[in-house]
């Protein structure tokens, strides 16, 4: 999981890397509002597709969170 703060957040979290550099980059996310609605898709995939990658050479994760109120997940792949 990582660190999370009760009031603010904002971690960046790496969560896989090869020896393979990547020259593309493609993001996805999903978020949450006062813990009743949670909407997105913040898959390894969806990043994947965003990004027009077929091969993925590092996975990153962000969090970000106001008070739980306002909470955003977003995944970053790196690749071709």
């Amino acid at each position: 999981m990582g660190p999370i703060g009760v009031v603010y957040s904002d971690v960046n979290k790496p969560v896989h890397a090869t020896s393979a550099s990547g020259i593309r980059t493609g993001q996805s996310e999903s978020k949450s509002y006062c813990g009743l609605v949670a909407l997105g898709d913040s898959s390894i995939e969806a990043a994947k597709k965003n990004g027009g990658i077929k091969t993925v050479s590092a996975v990153d994760t962000k969090v970000y969170s106001i008070l739980g109120i306002y909470n955003k997940y977003t995944t970053t792949v790196s690749g071709n």
